[in-house]
């Protein structure tokens, strides 16, 4: 007969890598820099880092209650002998769960075990009955790394905090532009009903308050309390606005800029459409912008068939649409590439209520980088009350480009000098 094969019973539990790194770990505690009572509201905190559940941080509190006070001191041992029997009668758990419970921490670092040939929890003592080692429950590691749990459990706590007041500044935001649209009786019911389907697109839009970012909350705050601005007639937050028309763009070769479009936000605007003659229909030079004003991977959407050529746009820098359109910082956007700037088109064209077809049209006409410069404009300019109705606006500057009488650089300039003179003034 052939020899037969024994398998030998396992011995412990299963080591892996990152278990036998984490007993590494543990002998190298400086054993008496933390008290037990420190381990023990740090493994109480742990559940709000989603490291443990609460049943496991009740079986780590149990652990490091277990271990004598005086084992967290200088040469001390801190090795808890207690069997899973024992544990599971004092939590109130089944063997298996503590069993299951014992290997978690054991991965998420938070313990380290070292398991007898027969599966006994025992100390090793020296001559003098102090413990050396033992073949337990090891909770040096935690020792190792309170700092770090302390610090994650200290960041836990603040973005929660944070996020718990963007959500209260959210939902009173909402409360008051809901109170200001049903207080504003001096507006025409046709303007009431404008900006009161706007709230309500915010609110749409952000759904359950308490499921989404801290910063979508912050960004919607925004616009909740710019739309109330609106309502009170409040001027804007960036103090004394020059009333001057007509300004010069020290960037340009030479002309004015007009600001043609209307001051009147609430005002019926259907028949000013044509309100992107600001876009002044001479060319600028190319030459006149930035090396880096365009980028590779953004080009244009061209459409050859039955389209009527294209006249080249003036290049701008990002840096001067950054100057010239403070409100994308009002609105949460911070674009370090056309390529960022682009993405942010669709949810710029949701603040201004500008609809898919008109931003899908101006993409067409215009390509993708420049038609993210007039959505930029756009927003600058219904953010400034000079437009009531930003998708007519941005069709007209559609239009304009398709007749060839466009001229971005041109308006880019101009609000950027505009913005400059008020910083000044």
């Amino acid at each position: 007969m052939g020899n037969t094969q024994t398998h030998q019973r396992p011995i412990g539990r299963r080591i892996t890598p990152q278990r036998a790194q984490f007993r590494r770990l543990a002998e190298s505690a400086d054993i008496g820099t933390v008290t037990r009572a420190q381990l023990a509201v740090l493994a109480q905190s742990l559940t709000c880092t989603g490291l443990i559940n609460g049943t496991e941080s009740h079986l780590l509190v149990a652990l490091i209650n277990t271990a004598p006070a005086e084992s967290f001191d200088k040469s001390g041992k801190p090795i808890v002998f207690k069997s899973n029997q024992q544990l599971a009668f004092e939590i109130g758990r089944s063997i298996g769960r503590v069993s299951r419970m014992l290997s978690r921490l054991f991965d998420a670092g938070l313990i380290t075990m070292q398991d007898s040939g027969n599966y006994k929890r025992y100390p090793i003592r020296n001559g003098d009955g102090e413990i050396t080692d033992g073949c337990g429950i090891d909770l040096r590691i935690l020792i190792v790394r309170y700092a770090e749990l302390d610090e994650l459990v200290r960041q836990v706590r603040a973005e929660k905090k944070a996020a718990d007041a963007a959500l209260r500044r959210y939902r009173g935001a909402l409360r008051n532009a809901r109170y200001a649209l049903s207080a504003a009786a001096e507006l025409s019911g046709q303007v009431l009903e404008r900006i009161g389907s706007r709230i309500e697109r915010v609110s749409d839009f952000v759904g359950a308050a308490g499921k989404v970012s801290s910063g979508m909350l912050r960004r919607a705050t925004a616009i909740l309390e710019w739309l109330v601005e609106r309502l009170m007639h409040l001027p804007r937050r960036s103090a004394e606005v020059s009333k001057t028309k007509n300004m010069t763009c020290p960037h340009v070769e030479n002309g004015m800029h007009t600001q043609t479009t209307t001051p009147h936000l609430f005002d019926d605007s259907s028949q000013e459409r044509r309100s992107a003659n600001a876009e002044q229909p001479t060319p600028l030079k190319a030459g006149s912008a930035s090396k880096w004003a365009f980028e590779e991977s953004l080009g244009r959407r061209r459409s050859e068939s039955n389209q009527p050529r294209r006249v080249p746009q003036a290049m701008v820098a990002l840096q001067d649409v950054l100057r010239a359109v403070p409100a994308l910082k009002t609105y949460g956007f911070a674009p370090s590439s056309w390529a960022e700037l682009a993405r942010a088109v669709p949810l710029m064209c949701r603040f201004a209520g500008i609809s898919e077809d008109a931003r899908a049209r101006a993409v067409e006409q215009m390509g993708e980088q420049q038609a993210a410069v007039a959505v930029a404009v756009t927003l600058e300019k219904y953010d400034r009350q000079d437009v009531s109705s930003p998708g007519g606006y941005l069709r007209a500057m559609t239009d304009r480009a398709r007749a060839g009488e466009l001229n971005l650089a041109r308006s880019v300039f101009g609000l950027a000098a505009r913005n400059s003179m008020e910083v000044r003034h």
